[in-house]
């Protein structure tokens, strides 16, 4: 590959004003093109996606109920010494 001297000049210091070596600023930047880019089977991504949406999980609870058996869940813990009650 070839790059003109004002290009290659201005990678570098682009590169070393966010701290990185050049080759490691390159490799970044081509990753970064390369997820931009769709490589793959926009059908195939769209049936995976349809397919997914159509399942269906059963609710095991309301929200309220959830919520107390995680706050009595924690009390447990803290009781047996096993946590300190706060979040993680």
């Amino acid at each position: 590959m070839v790059v003109k001297d004002e290009e290659l000049e201005g990678y570098e210091r682009t590169a070393q004003a966010v701290g990185l070596s050049m080759s490691e600023w390159v490799r970044q930047s081509l990753r970064a093109a390369e997820r931009q880019v769709s490589t793959g089977d926009v059908e195939a991504k769209l049936a995976a996606i349809r397919k997914a949406a159509s399942y269906s999980f059963p609710v095991p609870a309301d929200v309220d109920t959830l919520l107390a058996e995680v706050e009595a869940a924690r009390l447990a813990e803290i009781e047996a010494g096993m946590g300190d009650g706060g979040d993680a």
